[in-house]
């Protein structure tokens, strides 16, 4: 295999490659050896194939076989050859006429036009400064969060006055015998049934049917099942439901106590305010993190500057274009977005573009270097999250991973992206700064 380099420009790479046509003719025979005792050709005895007859019938399709075989193992080979570490697939091109190369008259050679990953050094991260801000979320905080949870829960108690009838919003608690055509049906009977007026839980005509009723009072329901019904033999139906009224309970205002508390299966008060209390600084952990990591990445964006393979920048523009341009189909650009011509809003997300792909570079070498990966199990972590998205669609999820390699790779993406930007922030210089809670959560310019 002879290799000539043809351009060296920034990062493209252009190598003509030469395979001797009696390289090639070698492969050949060695094939032929190889598949004749298998052939079985009307004239000859199964295993006893002239070699020059099999070359007569078959040697054309051998040979692009050997051809496109060829092709693979020389690209890598001439890549790994001139130390290339391609940013993305090569391009190859056969030269000269491949006929008379199928017919072992010519030399194989083809052009490989590749852009190459730029070598850089990257920033030590253990010389990097970063502030990690820190709040402390306040008392009136847990308490706002127990009293929208408070606001969302409902409670009855028992409705007061002489003989109080049934209404909107009020819960009772009933038993029940349906028919259809005077006879009983599956399913529609039910003792001691919890239903709220007004909640939907029946099929229509059969709540409203109980405002005004009495505790003890007996009721006969009339309603007609909806026409597409979930059973088939009830849909469409007319029916009676024979209705009992056992209790009566009226809505309150829920109280935060310990009861409340032990009613959603905590210990107690104490218990569901140190829950929330997690939970909100959680959030403002999240929070600070982000706010950490975009410094984090201000800093290694001006920190770096080398040229940038093309075709990823402009798969990375192109990503970030078509969003644009949906979003301004839907009429939702944002405002600092609107009334800009086309070309400074091209301007502006290329530049978005090329921080992005610059970064994502920085922090793969970072990554190289401090040995970061992502396991199989944190993959398998990843994509059980995701299906958790689809119910019902779980096993599709799963399979749609497991066969479609690409798939699992943007997957694995961010969340290598997160490790090496966490073991930075171990390896890094890293001091904590107190921080208003308006500070904390205002949004950063994108």
């Amino acid at each position: 295999m002879q290799v000539v380099e043809k351009l060296n420009e920034g990062l493209s790479r252009v190598y003509e490659v030469t395979i001797a046509k009696d390289l090639l003719t070698q492969k050949l025979n060695a094939k032929i050896a190889e598949v004749a005792p298998k052939m079985n050709v009307k004239g000859f005895r199964p295993g006893k194939v002239p070699p020059a007859h099999v070359r007569k019938l078959y040697g054309k399709e051998l040979m692009s076989e050997i051809l496109q075989e060829t092709l693979t193992e020389t690209t890598q080979s001439a890549l790994d050859q001139n130390k290339v570490r391609p940013a993305s697939q090569p391009e190859l091109t056969p030269l000269g006429d491949i006929d008379a190369v199928i017919k072992g008259e010519s030399d194989f050679a083809y052009q490989i036009a590749v852009e190459q990953m730029p070598d850089f050094e990257p920033v030590d991260v253990t010389g990097l400064e970063l502030t990690r801000p820190v709040y402390e979320p306040t008392e009136d905080e847990i308490n706002e969060a127990l009293n929208g949870i408070v606001s969302q829960q409902k409670q009855y108690e028992p409705k007061g006055g002489k003989a109080p009838k049934a209404a909107d919003g009020d819960k009772l608690n009933i038993d029940f015998v349906g028919k259809v055509d005077g006879e009983v049906f599956d399913g529609g009977s039910m003792e001691g049934a919890d239903l709220v007026i007004g909640s939907g839980q029946f099929i229509p005509g059969f709540e409203e049917q109980l405002i005004g009723a009495k505790k003890g009072e007996e009721r006969v329901l009339n309603v007609t099942f909806p026409a597409d019904y979930g059973a088939a033999n009830l849909a469409g139906k007319e029916a009676t439901f024979e209705t009992k009224v056992n209790e009566i309970s009226a809505p309150k205002d829920a109280v935060a106590d310990d009861d409340f508390a032990k009613g959603l299966g905590l210990e107690g008060l104490d218990a569901l305010k140190g829950l929330l209390k997690t939970q909100i600084e959680q959030q403002y952990k999240t929070a600070a993190r982000f706010k950490m990591k975009r410094a984090l990445l201000d800093i290694l964006d001006e920190k770096h500057s080398f040229d940038l393979p093309q075709k990823m920048l402009d798969a990375e523009f192109a990503g970030i274009w078509q969003q644009v341009e949906q979003d301004k189909a839907a009429g939702q650009l944002s405002e600092e977005d609107v009334g800009k011509s086309e070309d400074d809003l091209k301007a502006e997300y290329r530049k978005i573009a090329e921080r992005r792909v610059r970064l994502g570079l920085v922090l793969a070498e970072i990554g190289t270097r401090q040995n970061v990966t992502v396991s199989d199990q944190e993959l398998a972590q990843a994509i059980a999250q995701e299906a958790r998205n689809y119910p019902g669609q779980e096993r599709q999820v799963f399979e749609y991973f497991r066969s479609n390699p690409a798939a699992s790779a943007q997957l694995r993406a961010p969340l290598y992206e997160e490790k090496v930007v966490d073991a930075i922030f171990e390896l890094a210089k890293v001091s904590e700064a107190p921080i208003t809670k308006e500070e904390l959560l205002a949004e950063d310019d994108a």
